[in-house]
């Protein structure tokens, strides 16, 4: 690991990361590509050493609540940040001035600060996203090796329904040849019924390939699924968007599913739930007005 002071934390629509690299390991990760100008090797973490400072002072100049989100490039629940603590301390600021929280994790690790993600969702909304990709869980540790599973990731949402704090779940990517079938897909879809998931981001059933974590997906198929990366080359060549033969099946399947259980399925819906803060409080004092 190394340490870098940055300029700023926040985007233009308010997400950030804490950290710049990961030790999860996931065989598909768009993060190590290229255009992502990292320039240092992805498992040596990059931490943005006044990163927590940069937060609060944002904070403190925002005139109007919003929702904050982590997580989308690097896990905010790296093993690091188990010694580090770095991103318990930015949900404390975030609870602190009365934002709401966006996190996005495969981690379990995340159960460690329970309390504030309770807190953040009492005042206004805290929204939990989880990555399911297999839910086969020996398959699951070869294509992310460095984190809990499948079935543990499933029990976190169960966690976090019982405290009524909402979730999402990332259904992607889903790879050609080894994870886009039926059984999968259904697998998935069950945990996410029983867990009353809020909503389900699908972009379709493949994954994205371009320099950088092409080069490392398949040299992780040649370790553990001999022959197909040939299989990859010859159908898809140097394809950036990798679709499964199986999507139009399996999209359909998932449209049904989802729409059975109310759950929300349409990307730009909870895209737009994700970024859409409430406040509690106030809808409180509306009520009590109204009485």
């Amino acid at each position: 690991m190394h340490y870098k002071e940055v300029k700023g934390i926040l985007s233009a629509s308010n997400g950030m990361n804490l950290y710049r690299g990961c030790t999860h390991g996931c065989i598909y990760c768009d993060s190590r590509s290229k255009c992502y100008n990292m320039d240092h090797d992805f498992e040596d973490i990059e931490i943005k050493s006044n990163a927590i400072l940069l937060l609060e002072d944002a904070l403190k100049r925002k005139r109007k609540k919003c929702m904050i989100g982590t997580g989308s490039m690097s896990d905010s629940y790296i093993h690091l940040e188990e010694k580090l603590g770095h991103t318990r301390r930015c949900l404390e600021i975030i609870e602190k001035y009365g934002f709401g929280l966006s996190i996005q994790t495969k981690s379990d690790r995340i159960l460690r600060d329970l309390d504030l993600l309770k807190k953040i969702n009492e005042k206004t909304k805290c929204v939990v996203q989880m990555t399911l990709t297999t839910y086969d869980e020996e398959l699951c540790k070869i294509l992310e090796p460095n984190v809990c599973t499948t079935h543990r990731r499933f029990e976190v949402l169960k966690i976090m329904r019982d405290n009524n704090i909402p979730t999402v779940v990332w259904l992607d990517p889903i790879l050609p040849f080894i994870n886009d079938t039926r059984e999968n897909l259904l697998g998935i879809l069950n945990y996410c019924i029983e867990a009353k998931v809020h909503g389900i981001l699908c972009f379709g059933m493949g994954l994205t390939l371009r320099e950088g974590n092409r080069e490392y997906f398949y040299k992780k198929l040649d370790e553990h699924f001999p022959g197909l990366k040939e299989k990859y080359h010859r159908k898809y060549g140097y394809s950036y968007q990798i679709n499964s033969d199986n999507n139009d099946e399996l999209m359909m399947l998932f449209n049904d599913i989802c729409k059975k259980n109310n759950i929300e399925y349409r990307v730009d819906k909870v895209f737009a739930y994700l970024h859409e803060f409430e406040d509690k409080n106030a809808n409180k004092q509306i009520s009590l007005f109204d009485n």
